[in-house]
């Protein structure tokens, strides 16, 4: 049995395929349009956007247009193009009172040239193809703006921790974003996780305002119950936003502190420096007290000193600070400090004390003057005293060298050595930078002590006349001794450094016999009497070897001169007969012997070596005036014979010398 609406569809089938078969046959069918449209749009703002209407396929004549989706759910139309060929014919139908107005390329895309929040709508694209139909597709556009600097308002009062309730912290404002930002807070750099609805811990409020630009503005405002831990917390805002393609930025205000009210609990009471680790101070120094407690904001502060159990009070202010311009020995004591706060438990210790010891140190005086004089082998005990606190330590030293500790300095069997400056010194061992001195100088008075620089001990008959000898000789003594020769010649007395106390003085002489018989001294003086020291010498010995060079010098000279006599005179005897035999025959004359080769000499020459027959005898004596004589007859009696020789024959004549 067939439905009741079977003839209808049996009726309407033949309709259907005639309808398609006219259609395929038709040479103008073409298929249905479709649109590419983005669906979704970023752009920041300020920045132009291009929003895309692409038809499908190929088609010869259609017309697309652009709609605006306004907030009522009207669709104003903003542009119409239609494709006539192969271009596309614009038109602006109602730009809306846009700047820059909106515009359509050659593509048929919808140009926005710097966009704007206001910008941020639906946009619907449709596309009339005639046979091929109507499409329209919606591009949603979103526009981004980066807000401006996070900003914060602490609360600048005074906030109790006393409180059980939340207190207002700071007001936070991120203005001119979009879409509206996110404000988080801050304590010490560690998010706050602080809920919308109000309780008693904590909580935030938040309030968006849109702009007349259209922009969002954000105001975040904190409330926390304050704890004594928050006087040093540091507290900051951050502004969270979004940019295009799901990224986001971050926007952190300054820091700040809050200033906060809560009660001491504890006080603190010094002595500022300067001091000594074990609490001393210096006598004129100036010192400082302090005094602490961990109330805020900063209470008022009594300063006082205990005088026989009662308060002196010496200042009262808001710093908890007593200076003490060139404290002295009479304000060493008991002093103290209260704190003047009545929110204060009452458990809770407000004042504090301290002790101030003053450190003081009277000059030293000495038993003895500046100036101490004793005799030689004397003995003398110095005392040193000195007041101070704490108890002094006394050391006595000499030329940097310790002696010995303790007031009394005893000095037994005394010498020259024993001159110098002593030194007390006085020093507290609990204030190191305190110390004073004192000292004496002693002076020893004595016969002088005497010292010689020996001379060189020689061997008996080594010294010889007419060596030259530097003696010195030093002494020491009070009175300063003086210093004298038995000779002329002693150079002025002069200290001698490094020897304290020490002259000298120096003579430079020469040897002689006299000296060694007599010896030469030097002596020092002062009014406790004088020392003598004599030098001896020993032996002195003549110069021979001195003498022996002067005779042979002598006699080197006269026998020169008496050669050039005997050339002369053997010149003019040129023409005799014997001195042309001589130069004939080259011999000696008759009768004359030669000079051997083996080196025998004449009876003239053996007498000239010998010294002659009146020079065999000597005196005893040895004197330098017989060997003189001795000298000069050998030279003249070696000279005649030199002459006989050149001119051939003995020189006999009257008018010459007989050799």
């Amino acid at each position: 049995m067939e439905p009741p609406d079977a003839p209808a569809r049996t009726r309407g089938a033949p309709r259907l395929l005639l309808l398609a078969v006219l259609l395929a046959a038709h040479p103008d069918a073409q298929a249905e349009v479709r649109l590419s449209v983005p669906p979704l749009v970023e752009v920041m703002r300020g920045k132009s956007v291009i929003l895309n209407c692409t038809p499908t396929g190929a088609h010869d004549h259609y017309v697309l247009e652009w709609f605006l989706t306004d907030r009522s759910g009207a669709r104003p139309r903003l542009a119409s193009a239609e494709m006539q060929g192969s271009e596309l014919q614009v038109t602006m139908h109602d730009t809306r009172g846009r700047s820059p107005p909106y515009q359509l390329d050659s593509q048929g895309s919808l140009v926005l040239a710097e966009a704007q929040v206001g910008d941020e709508r639906d946009y619907v694209c449709v596309v009339r193809a005639g046979a091929a139909g109507t499409a329209e597709a919606t591009a949603r556009l979103n526009v981004f703006a980066k807000p401006e600097a996070t900003e914060v308002s602490p609360n600048k009062g005074i906030l109790s921790v006393m409180e059980d309730s939340a207190q207002e912290i700071a007001t936070c404002n991120s203005r001119n974003g979009n879409p509206v930002p996110k404000i988080t807070w801050y304590r010490n750099g560690q998010r706050l996780e602080v809920p919308v609805e109000m309780n008693p811990k904590g909580y935030m409020t938040s309030r968006t305002v849109r702009e007349a630009s259209g922009l969002l503005s954000l105001t975040s405002t904190l409330y926390l119950r304050l704890r004594k831990d928050d006087r040093d917390a540091s507290f900051h805002c951050a502004a969270h936003y979004s940019l295009p393609k799901g990224r986001h930025g971050r926007l952190d205000s300054p820091t700040f502190h809050l200033t906060l009210h809560y009660p001491t609990e504890h006080v603190q009471f010094w002595l500022g420096s300067p001091s000594t680790p074990a609490g001393w101070v210096r006598e004129g120094d100036t010192v400082q007290l302090l005094c602490r407690g961990d109330g805020s904001p900063s209470p008022e502060y009594t300063l006082f000193r205990l005088q026989d159990e009662q308060e002196e009070v010496l200042n009262a202010n808001f710093e908890g600070n007593l200076t003490l311009e060139g404290v002295t020995r009479g304000q060493s004591g008991t002093y103290g400090c209260r704190v003047e706060d009545y929110d204060a438990a009452d458990d809770v210790q407000l004042s504090k004390t301290l002790e101030l010891r003053v450190a003081y140190l009277d000059p030293l005086e000495l038993s003895e003057g500046k100036v101490l004089s004793l005799p030689l082998n004397s003995s003398a005990v110095v005392n040193c005293s000195v007041h101070g606190l704490p108890t002094p330590a006394l050391r006595w030293t000499k030329d940097s060298t310790h002696l010995g500790d303790g007031p009394m300095l005893s000095l037994s069997s005394i010498t020259f050595d024993s001159n110098g400056t002593y030194i007390c010194e006085a020093s507290l061992p609990t204030v190191p930078v305190l110390s004073r001195t004192q000292n004496f100088t002693l002076l020893v008075q004595g016969l002088p002590e005497l010292r010689a620089a020996e001379i060189e001990p020689k061997a008996d008959g080594s010294w010889r006349e007419g060596d030259e000898v530097t003696l010195i000789c030093s002494t020491r003594g009070h009175p300063e001794p003086k210093l004298s020769w038995s000779q002329l010649g002693g150079s002025p007395a002069e200290p001698i450094p490094g020897r304290q106390g020490w002259v000298s003085s120096s003579l430079t002489l020469k040897v002689t016999s006299a000296l060694s018989r007599d010896g030469i001294s030097c002596e020092a003086s002062n009014p406790h009497g004088n020392k003598r020291h004599v030098f001896h010498f020993g032996t002195v010995s003549p110069q021979t070897s001195q003498a022996g060079v002067a005779v042979m010098a002598v006699a080197v000279s006269v026998g020169l001169l008496l050669l050039v006599v005997a050339v002369f005179y053997c010149m003019r005897r040129k023409g005799g007969p014997g001195c042309r035999r001589r130069r004939e025959k080259g011999a000696p004359p008759p009768g004359e012997p030669e000079l051997s080769h083996s080196g025998s000499e004449r009876p003239e020459q053996t007498g000239l070596l010998m010294g002659g027959a009146s020079g065999g005898a000597r005196g005893g004596s040895g004197g330098f005036r017989d060997e003189v004589g001795e000298g000069l007859g050998t030279l003249v009696k070696g000279t005649c014979w030199a002459v006989e020789h050149a001119c051939g024959h003995r020189l006999t004549s009257p008018s010459t010398p007989q050799c």
